[in-house]
């Protein structure tokens, strides 16, 4: 007679997703059967679910750093420092949004309720992703995380640009998800699994003379995380919809979604696939050279300070990949820093742009931000801030997180891809110089948009700002600790 083995849970590692599916369904029950929940309610009940998915990392954290990388669920869930950085980082993005929605969505007189609900859901989402040890989870976490967003960029009912944002993010990430299911199918067929311990057991034990299977997959798997990355040439989604989608979940994009995406990329190529460097590093080496070229200068001709930002994320996204492709613990360390600095300055310059984007939230064009400085000093201070920690000035977050990538890149050989970037972190600087200069330039005689006049910047705005602020500057002036946490966040595989 048989035996039924039921797979261990570990239910303090799922912690985060619990509080955040849960949290999503209740408010979501709630608002359906009481008809008139106070304004703040949603918005509330998001932020401390955030906050405690952000607290309880902290004894994940030790329990991992005591304990060891556990995998669970029969190998397809795993828990680890790398894991535990990416669930933070990705609370700190719900908690950021949810503080920035209010305010758009009473100016724009939209209902509250959905855009948090469906903000904890596509973070669940991007927690499944991170912390999955199998190739069907991790495809099962994107769809999550993706669906929610295509709603989300679309929330702006009476905003053309809200609903062709959605519609093209839609149907450029259905392409990217069919890409990404081929390339986990053809990789089942290589390797005889889906479990990547056991990918990775099957690739380092056994040669294959005819790997046509196998690199087809690592191609397509490639091209579906690139799109969620905006990885150039899979791009092409990204200006439109950072312009066209609420200021707010373009935040959550920038952020959020940047996390989860290349934490997973990680997770699959560097760990996952480390016998089979050689066939996937140029490739990424290629994208991450394109993306920082073109998000630079592409950034240069656009006088719309989203689309701007837009192409500035492709630009990072680029950065990124220099890491990546290093293919190495150093690359790695230093891709997770990345993200935790980003995810501060993605978070707190979409907190400007909600801000002066006014109602509608089209007033984003250059000349909008020309005097900023003399009409609110504080303001303009914090975004010069973010934007020179955006072209990685020393003293700030971005410095150390451009170093760390450049730094893996020399380190493994890739001098030329560290040269391009270098001269493309020059192009973008010009781009934040373009806003910093129409922000502080002398001009009198010119008057304060209608829209700003009497505003007051709501409570919720100014802790993102000022959070990311301190953030970026502590990060930039001390970055031990942040780069010690990255060094301990390296993933491994566990549970073969």
């Amino acid at each position: 007679m048989s035996t039924v083995v039921t797979p261990e849970v570990l239910w303090w590692a799922l912690i985060p997703v619990i509080l955040l599916s849960v949290s999503a369904m209740l408010l979501l029950t709630v608002a359906s059967l009481v008809r008139h929940l106070p304004s703040f309610l949603a918005q509330a009940w998001t932020v401390v679910t955030g906050l405690a998915v952000l607290v309880a990392s902290v004894p994940m954290w030790n329990e991992v750093r005591d304990t060891g990388p556990r995998s669970f669920l029969g190998g397809t869930v795993a828990v680890d420092g790398s894991t535990v950085l990416a669930t933070a980082a990705l609370a700190i993005a719900v908690v950021a949004t949810a503080l920035l929605a209010r305010l758009y969505l009473v100016r724009e007189d939209l209902p509250g309720v959905e855009l948090y609900v469906l903000l904890m859901l596509s973070a669940a989402g991007g927690v499944v992703m991170v912390s999955a040890d199998d190739l069907i989870v991790l495809f099962l976490g994107l769809e999550i995380l993706s669906i929610a967003v295509y709603v989300l960029a679309a929330l702006h009912l009476r905003r053309i640009e809200s609903q062709e944002a959605a519609l093209k993010y839609f149907v450029l990430g259905a392409f990217a998800s069919a890409f990404l299911l081929y390339g986990i199918a053809l990789l089942y067929g290589a390797t005889g699994s889906t479990r990547m311990a056991l990918v990775s057991e099957h690739l380092s034990s056994v040669v294959l003379f005819d790997d046509g299977m196998l690199l087809a997959g690592i191609g397509l798997i490639l091209v579906g995380l690139a799109f969620k990355v905006a990885a150039v040439p899979f791009h092409a989604w990204t200006p439109d919809v950072y312009q066209g989608a609420p200021s707010p979940v373009v935040a959550w994009m920038a952020a959020g979604v940047k996390v989860a995406g290349f934490a997973s990329m990680v997770r699959v190529l560097v760990v996952t696939l480390s016998t089979h460097v050689s066939d996937w590093s140029p490739a990424v080496g290629v994208l991450g050279g394109l993306s920082v070229v073109v998000g630079a200068s592409m950034a240069v001709l656009q006088t719309d300070v989203r689309r701007m930002l837009a192409y500035s994320s492709i630009a990072h996204a680029g950065f990124l990949l220099l890491g990546v492709q290093a293919a190495d613990a150093q690359g790695t360390a230093a891709v997770y820093a990345y993200l935790v600095v980003y995810t501060l300055l993605a978070t707190g310059s979409f907190a400007v742009l909600t801000v002066v984007g006014g109602p509608g939230d089209e007033a984003h064009g250059l000349d909008t931000y020309r005097g900023l400085a003399h009409r609110r000093p504080v303001l303009a201070g914090a975004f010069t801030l973010l934007l020179l920690g955006q072209a990685g000035i020393p003293f700030t977050g971005g410095f150390v997180a451009k170093l760390g990538v450049l730094a893996a890149a020399v380190e493994g050989q890739s001098y030329w891809l560290a040269g391009i970037a270098m001269l493309a972190a020059a192009i973008a600087a010009f781009v934040y110089l373009r806003i910093l200069v129409a922000m502080y330039m002398e001009d009198g005689d010119l008057e304060e948009p209608e829209h700003s006049k009497d505003a007051v910047v709501p409570l919720g705005a100014w802790i993102v700002i000022g959070m990311a602020c301190i953030g970026v500057l502590a990060i930039g002036i001390v970055p031990g600790p942040l780069m010690e946490l990255a060094r301990d966040a390296v993933p491994v595989l566990v549970g073969g």
